[in-house]
């Protein structure tokens, strides 16, 4: 086995401290905790009143709106019964054709016209928080009477119109996803106990 170059160590080390410092930073930040706390609140209210939740993003993000819709659907610590959530992002047919046939920046909002009813919470994922696709789906979303979850990094941003906005005190992309996946995994422990826990 070859021996770890030391330049790779050392950058290696330096992204965990990066990951770290990021994650510290979200932690000392009582706005977005408390936005957190307050969205996991809505979702467990929502899924008691027989509502569902709907997630989105792009790259990476999609793959976050599906990881947390799986844990929401399946189970993420308890066995217990599912929950109804819905990731936008799975369906290359009707993705593509929405695409084809409204342009890109549409994808989001026709599925939420199909699928989204009042008091549903929608979940927008952006590292950025400018991504035009969940910037569209807000009309759509006040239209139906959803109640709107942004997860953004970056500055400025223009999906700070959202309800709800937890926001990664970062502008690395890579950062922003890590603490997505944790803000997600919160999300979903918090949902689950106070449905299910003992």
């Amino acid at each position: 086995m070859q021996t770890a170059n030391s330049s790779f160590l050392e950058t290696a080390r330096a992204q965990v401290a990066e990951s770290i410092r990021v994650k510290e930073a979200l932690l000392s930040d009582d706005k977005t905790m408390q936005a957190l706390a307050g969205v996991a609140a809505l979702l467990v209210d929502a899924y008691k009143a027989g509502r569902k939740s709907l997630w989105a993003g792009n790259g990476g993000s999609a793959a976050d709106a599906q990881h947390m819709a799986a844990e929401l659907v399946n189970k993420f610590c308890l066995d217990r019964g599912g929950l109804p959530a819905v990731a936008l992002t799975v369906d290359p047919s009707i993705v593509t054709a929405i695409g084809n046939d409204y342009g890109y920046t549409q994808v989001f909002a026709r599925q939420i016209d199909a699928l989204g009813r009042e008091g549903d919470i929608f979940v927008g994922i952006s590292t950025s928080g400018n991504s035009a696709n969940l910037v569209e789906a807000l009309p759509k979303c006040r239209e139906k009477g959803l109640v709107t979850v942004a997860l953004v990094g970056g500055n400025p941003c223009k999906m700070d119109a959202y309800d709800h906005v937890i926001h990664v005190p970062s502008t690395d992309t890579p950062r922003i996803q890590e603490c997505h996946t944790l803000i997600g995994h919160i999300l979903c422990y918090l949902v689950e106990q106070s449905i299910f826990g003992r």
